[in-house]
């Protein structure tokens, strides 16, 4: 039944009040002004009111709303990992998981690993929010097959957690050693973040280096050409002989004799004439490791060091390089292993890097070389044929290595004085350097057979300090031409002598103290032959020593 005007609400009573008031003015006498002034006013109450009614019920809905959001249960966030059979989602929410049934409006494609997703009082799943943006960053210490990930949970390495990869991640490759950020769950890795050339940390590149630029060392070039050359250009040859090629090689002996020389010339040239004689464009990979900077104070770092050189190793050796693993100062990370009950760190780097040593027995194209001052401190289970098959000695030049060497620093191109010919310069060098005279002696060895030895100038010599000598004359010609620059200045016999005298009176490269051990370094002398070693320094007399 329809309504009667009495009985429709306030708002259209409020509406049909202003058109009242409207038909009323119209309805007025234009002489009434008294009545028209109060129907204007009336008008324009009613229109105040109106608007105020009006905003005053947007202000009651958002209240409402508000009230209404504020009151309304919470919706809960789990993390999706999967789908099962039934097209149930298996969800974690916290510490447990749970079968969830999900919104039909919820596209299931939409739906990937690590995903943060809606869940209602029941369970449901009724909204995705996509990876979470934070969560804490791990390393990734193993890689498993069925994609999941083993990451470290502690700074030392020592425990770890699996970790399923989130959708994002699935045709990633994801390496030992890079990083990853778990969701705040812990279950799920949502983001690759490698580290910055983190596969390519040990690579060096590889100058042109060939064989005669390394002086001195004819005897072990050969060794070396034979034991690692021979058997990677005629693997057929060994083959057919049963001759299984050597995986490694230690290069051992004073500091600046050039083992870091020799290495780098076994990659190039080896790699050039593999090129040659195969007619294949193979690059060489030289990995230079130094020992000491791979140590690390947490257990099991070192060891996911070592396994990574090796893993990087393999990878470009698949690739098709000729890979090179060079290890400086080896000593320092297998050392012998301790037989006492304390740990070592050697107890369990050594044989890590033993079992990745015999991994490497399928692969014909890398070569594992180490260096060292003290291979007497190596781990014997490290040099054992097999693993490290051969041990190079790295001598110090005698007089005509001294001489090569000289002559590979001063090159044909460089100025000399007027009337010096640079063979006469090498003669004065080498000379002035290898006479024996009271300003030369250097060090006095004590046997513990009784006997005293004296080494002079001669004895400490190395390629290192040669290339020291010239760049020394080089300035010293360098500032005779600066101060003159209108004449004609060249390398002189007196630059020379003179660089000798200060290379050895700086002592740059010999230790500061007088500890026997780091001498022993230095020196070509077994160590269980020496008592003791004392250098001698040079005093404010010239003819006098100073024995300490």
């Amino acid at each position: 039944m329809p309504k009667e005007k009495d009985d429709l609400p306030f708002e259209d009573e409020s509406q049909d009040a202003v058109e009242l008031t409207e038909d009323a003015l119209r309805q007025a006498a234009p002489e009434d002004k008294n009545l028209r002034k109060t129907l204007f006013a009336l008008r324009r109450q009613l229109e105040r009111d109106q608007r105020e009614l009006k905003e005053a019920r947007e202000v009651t809905r958002e209240y409402e709303e508000i009230y209404q959001k504020l009151t309304s249960p919470s919706n809960r966030i789990g993390v999706f990992l999967s789908w099962t059979d039934e097209k149930l989602a298996i969800i974690a929410v916290g510490d447990s998981e749970f079968l969830a049934s999900v919104d039909p409006k919820i596209d299931p494609d939409a739906l990937k690993t690590g995903d943060r997703v809606k869940v209602n009082e029941a369970y449901a799943v009724i909204g995705s929010l996509g990876p979470h943006p934070g969560g804490a960053v791990v390393k990734v210490t193993e890689a498993l097959e069925d994609g999941r990930l083993r990451v470290a949970s502690d700074p030392t390495g020592a425990a770890g957690r699996l970790a399923f990869r989130s959708g994002a991640l699935e045709a990633v490759k994801i390496e030992p050693g890079d990083e990853v950020r778990i969701e705040p769950n812990g279950r799920v890795a949502v983001e690759h973040i490698p580290r910055q050339g983190a596969r390519d940390y040990y690579f060096e590149e590889i100058p042109a280096l060939t064989w005669d630029q390394v002086g001195g060392q004819d005897e072990a070039i050969q060794l070396i050409k034979d034991t690692i050359e021979l058997p990677m250009l005629h693997a057929d040859l060994y083959k057919k002989f049963d001759m299984q090629p050597v995986r490694g090689i230690l290069l051992y002996g004073p500091p600046g004799c050039g083992k870091t020389l020799i290495g780098k010339a076994t990659a190039y040239n080896l790699t050039q004439q593999y090129r040659e004689r195969t007619g294949q464009d193979v690059k060489e990979y030289f990995m230079y490791i130094n020992g000491p900077k791979i140590l690390n104070m947490w257990l099991g770092e070192t060891e996911r060091m070592v396994r990574e050189i090796f893993s990087i190793a393999r990878d470009r050796a698949k690739e098709g390089f000729l890979v090179f693993i060079f290890i400086d100062e080896a000593e320092s990370i297998l050392r012998t292993r301790s037989s006492g009950r304390w740990l070592n760190i050697s107890n369990t780097v050594v044989p890590q890097f033993c079992a990745e040593m015999d991994g490497l027995v399928s692969l014909e194209n890398t070569v594992v070389m180490l260096t060292s001052n003290r291979p007497d401190y190596i781990d014997p289970a490290i040099l054992r044929p097999g693993r490290i098959d051969r041990k190079v000695k790295i001598k110090r030049p005698d007089k005509a290595a001294a001489r090569d060497i000289f002559g590979i620093y001063l090159t044909p191109a460089l100025p000399l004085e007027k009337g010096a010919g640079r063979e006469e310069l090498l003669d004065v060098a080498t000379d002035f350097l290898w006479r024996k005279s009271a300003e030369t002696e250097f060090v006095q060895v004590y046997l513990r057979n009784g006997g005293i030895e004296t080494l002079h100038w001669k004895d400490l010599a190395s390629g290192a300090l040669i290339k020291s000598v010239v760049d020394r004359a080089k300035e010293l010609a360098i500032h005779r031409a600066i101060d003159d620059p209108q004449g004609e200045h060249g390398l002189s016999a007196d630059d020379l002598r003179e660089a000798v005298r200060l290379e050895y009176r700086e002592n740059e490269i010999f230790p500061k103290s007088d500890v026997m051990e780091d001498w022993l370094k230095l020196l070509d002398y077994e160590p269980e032959a020496v008592a003791s070693v004392r250098p001698i320094r040079p005093s404010a007399t010239p003819k006098a020593r100073n024995i300490v």
